[in-house]
């Protein structure tokens, strides 16, 4: 395994600890907190630096005809959207928000284990791209 390869897994790796923390506590406690924020913020950067990475492994170039390309675009923009949204969430103090916000965090979350998935089992098959 090349290091760059190892680097990129373990910040995607981080992604999904940090982001599962985050969402799940949140679900659990059925209310928004601002710790929760963290971990979404967290959860984002470390999957933009890792796919950044992976990027890197990849060459020039970006093959957006590969649906993996596609749903991981689509999973960054929505963990982007999910993180600015909850930061507005936590600052109006919108309390009727903060209680029901969970149901938005699971379904960006499940869409983001879609890509991660595909891109793990990429991984442990040796195909350059999942689907």
């Amino acid at each position: 395994m090349s290091p760059l390869l190892g680097v990129a897994s373990t910040l995607i790796t981080l992604a999904l600890a940090f982001y599962t923390l985050g969402v799940w506590a949140e679900r659990i406690a059925r209310y928004l907190k601002p710790w929760h924020l963290a971990a979404f913020w967290l959860g984002l950067v470390f999957d933009a630096a890792g796919t950044y990475a992976m990027d890197l492994l990849n060459g020039p170039g970006v093959d957006w005809t590969s649906v993996h390309t596609w749903t991981g675009q689509l999973a960054i923009g929505l963990m982007f959207t999910h993180a600015v949204w909850a930061t507005t969430v936590v600052r109006r103090n919108d309390e009727c928000v903060r209680a029901t916000f969970h149901r938005f965090s699971l379904l960006v979350w499940g869409l983001w284990l879609v890509p991660y998935v595909g891109g793990a089992i990429a991984g442990m098959t040796g195909a350059k791209t999942p689907f």
